[in-house]
Order: structure tokens, then sequence, then C-alpha cells
């Protein structure tokens, strides 16, 4: 592509001749330098709103610098009541990370907040703690609503309530989809005083739920905001915003600031102060990551000989379809390997069950499809592998977002045919660098392993089929080979 525009430059300077009425090329540079360096001055002259690099807190219209090393050094600066201090003491917090130090002074204030973070920057704990502590004071029921767009992000968020309000006496529900309505009912009836939930279900509920009502909510907050509205909830929030009190605090996270962010920010939230912490596409600096060329119908062999060449690690393998994630944890079982799949397909208590293995280290590969890809918090994952490359650029950084957080060093491999060089020069084009390229196993190596992976192939291929007979699924092909993001 540089080399045509360079071609169709050059044929534009040699066909431009000067004349009246057609400015010649050298004019023509000189106004691009003029326009360019008037638009230089002023940009340097009006303050930035949103600068690509450095994080910044917008309070309407001014500009405060915020550094990764911010000047609040502790959790006690913030006048915490000392319950909730305790348990942030019990849960290791040592210091408030930067979306943590910037943005709880202002929700402690009482303001609105948008918080644009990256994931794994600790942004639960920057919404959770302001509003526990004003539940302190208020200890009213149906205090705050937290939307999630998952359903594992939305009992992951409810851990960390419970865990920050243990020395308070805090009450929470989760209400999710794929659960029973009665039971979420009954749980509603004892008047939890923070509800997290996905928006259809808690719309459900306050169009069926007798006596259920939330009139008096005095917080809400959005999670994942983009990715809420990516995934359609947009007429689910409209009717949520009609029923909830106008005066309440709300507090919208989410990685990117889109128009459509912006929008809801406008129907949802009243001068808010706006905490950015990343730019747009950003990996973690103590990130590894590589690529690594595959050859054609050699992929399960590559994933086998990486697994081996990092055996023992905590491994995330992300698959593009369901029906990948379960054929790859079943070819990954039978060759001795202890790996669990989580994808959209599973029943919630198996999603739970799988995440739960995998935390506790009874299984340490996850096989997963994007449902894994963001909010999750999971420690220790020392190796993503794309077995496939996600079609769009920022399911790329969420996926490799699974590892080295919090400080600590990760490693991601993707494996590139020669059917994924388009997506993936689209996804280095995006971070702004290439990345280097792993040397392939010997030919002899590989050979070796193909034949006895081929054979688990075929075997995880019949296995598959076996369940989704007895499962009586006849739509199966339908409902698991697909993309999930």
């Amino acid at each position: 592509m540089a080399h045509k525009m360079k071609d169709a430059t050059k044929k534009a300077s040699k066909s431009a001749r000067p004349s009246s009425g057609i400015l010649d090329t050298q004019a023509l540079a000189d106004k691009i330098r003029k326009n360019a360096l008037k638009k230089k001055q002023e940009q340097a002259a009006a303050p930035a709103l949103e600068p690509p690099i450095a994080p910044s807190v917008v309070l309407e219209d001014k500009v405060v610098d915020a550094s990764a090393e911010t000047a609040i050094q502790s959790f006690a600066e913030f006048d915490l009541i000392p319950e909730i201090l305790e348990s942030i003491q019990a849960m290791k917090f040592t210091k408030p990370t930067p979306i943590q130090a910037e943005s709880i002074p202002h929700a402690l204030a009482g303001k609105d907040i948008i918080g644009l973070a990256q994931t794994g920057s600790g942004k639960t704990a920057a919404f959770a703690i302001p509003i526990l502590q004003a539940l302190w004071h208020a200890k009213t029921p149906y205090f705050s609503l937290v939307l999630a767009p998952t359903r594992e992000l939305a009992f992951q968020i409810k851990e960390t309530f419970d865990a920050l309000g243990s020395s308070m006496g805090l009450r929470s529900v989760c209400i999710v989809g794929g659960m029973d309505m009665m039971d979420q009912a009954r749980d509603l009836m004892r008047k939890p005083h923070v509800i997290v939930a996905t928006p259809g279900r808690i719309t459900d509920h306050l169009e069926h739920t007798k006596g259920f009502s939330l009139k008096n909510l005095k917080y809400l907050v959005m999670d994942e905001a983009d990715r809420l509205l990516d995934m359609d909830f947009g007429p689910a929030l409209d009717k949520i915003l009609k029923v909830i009190p106008v005066e309440r605090t709300s507090y919208l996270f989410s990685a990117t600031m889109t128009n459509k962010i912006a929008k809801l920010q406008r129907a949802s939230l009243k001068n808010p102060v706006r905490v950015a912490v990343s730019n747009k596409y950003q990996t973690a600096d103590n990130l590894v990551q590589s690529m690594m060329l595959v050859s054609d119908g050699y992929k399960n062999t590559f994933l086998v000989h990486l697994l081996n060449e990092f055996m023992g690690k905590s491994i995330i393998v992300f698959t593009r379809t369901v029906a990948n994630s379960e054929r790859t944890a079943i070819l990954t079982r039978l060759l001795g390997f202890s790996s669990v799949p989580l994808n959209g397909q599973l029943s919630q208590t198996q999603r739970l069950g799988a995440l739960n293995k995998f935390k506790s280290g009874k299984a340490n590969i996850l096989i997963a499809t994007d449902v894994a890809a963001r909010g999750l918090d999971i420690p220790s994952v020392d190796v993503v592998i794309n077995y496939d490359i996600p079609t769009d650029s920022k399911a790329y950084i969420h996926r490799v977002g699974r590892t080295a957080r919090a400080g600590k060093s990760g490693k991601s491999i993707s494996l590139v045919t020669q059917y994924d060089l388009e997506l993936y020069l689209r996804i280095e084009s995006v971070l702004g660098k290439k990345l280097p390229k792993d040397p392939s196993p010997s030919k002899q190596v590989l050979n070796t392993l193909h034949v006895h992976v081929d054979r688990a192939v075929a075997e995880a291929i019949r296995q598959m089929k076996d369940i989704h007979e007895r499962r009586g699924n006849r739509n199966h092909r339908d409902n698991h080979d697909r993309e999930e993001r």
C-alpha cells in the first residue's frame, strides 16, 4: 500500500505543471506545511480533552495530569471507614492503582464518574469502595445497581463487593440469566444493599417480580459500558434508566470512549469527572508478544507442541468458535493435559465450575472463547495462546490482557496460518508495531508429534459427535460452530 501511494505521488508530481488557477507542487507543499503548523499552534494553545498517551482527569473543562505514579500511596489517605480499610488489608491491596487513586476522591465527593481504563486496572474496587463508604452512612436496601455485560463478570463484581463489605454486614445479590427466576425473586425480597446484574435479567424482574422496585436507588454503575452497547443491551438500559431515580450518583466504566458511550453518558450522567488511565489500544509493558507461522493442517500439532513447552504453567487458549473450544478441550485431555472448556453454550453452573477449576489450579489449561476475554480477574495466568486469530483487533488486546496483570510478566503467542495473515497484520497496525516471530519446531519433531495428534483429533471429533447425539441436539452445528465475541 505504501509503495502504491509513493508511486501515485511520483506520478502526481510529474504531471503537475505551474499554470494560472493551478498550484504547482512546491506551492501546495508550502501550503500544507503552513496549515499543519497553524493547526499544531492551535492545539498547543487549547487544552486537550483526551491526550493520546498520558493519563488524565477531565473535570468540567479543566485537565489535570494523572501519571501512573500517583500522589496517593495508601488507601488510608481516602479517609475511609475502618471496616473498609480492614477488608482492603485482608485482600492484600497495597496501594491504589491509578484508576482508583484518581477516581475515588471525586466519587467520595459525590461526583458522577466516567472511568476509561483497560482491563485489569482495578476499576471494580474504584467504584465499589465509594459505594460501600456511602452505604455505611445510609444503610438502605436497593442502594446500588451494578450492570455488567456477562454473567462471569457479574459474579466476579459481586465477589469483590462481598470481600470489601465483609466487615460491615453487606447484603448483595447477583441477578443473571441462566438461573432460576423464582430463586432470584426470593433473593431480591431479602432487600439486598447491592444488586449486580446483567441488563436483560434485571429488566425481567423489574417487569414481573411483584414488590421489587428501584425507585429509591442511590447508585448506578455501568461496567464495561462499551461491551454493554456492543452486545445490544441498549433497549434494556433505556428501560432501566426510565424506572430509576433521576437524582442519583452514576458511574460509567469503559475500555474505550466511542460515540455510543458519549450518547449514554449524556443520557445518564450529570457533570461527570472523566478519568482516563490508558490509551485506546494499549498492552502491558511486561507482556512479551510473539507469533508463530503454522503449516497448513498442523495447527493442532503446533498447539500441543506449545503446551508441552509450557508444561505446568497456567495457560489460556483462545478459540474463535464454541465448537473449536469444545473439540480442543477434548483433544488436549486425550493427550494427557489437564484442561477445561469455557464458552457461552455451557450452563451457568458449568461455566462457574470451569472457572473455579482453573483458578484453583485443578486444571492448568482453560480453552475459551472470547466470553473469557474481558473483565474476568483470573490471577497468575502465565501464557495466552491465540489458537484462532480474532476478527476484531480489540478482542486481541483483551485476550492478551489476561496475562501480565498487576505488574507480573506474561507471554502471548498467536498461531498464524496463511489464512490469518490479513487479520494479524491488522492487529499489528493497531498495536503500532510488528511482533517478533517465534521459531517453528523442527520438521522431525513436528512429524513425530503429528501422528499422535492426528489420531487424537479424530477421536475428539468422534466423542463430540457422540456427546451431541446423546444430548439430542440436532442443531448443535448451528449452535456451536459460531464466533463468540
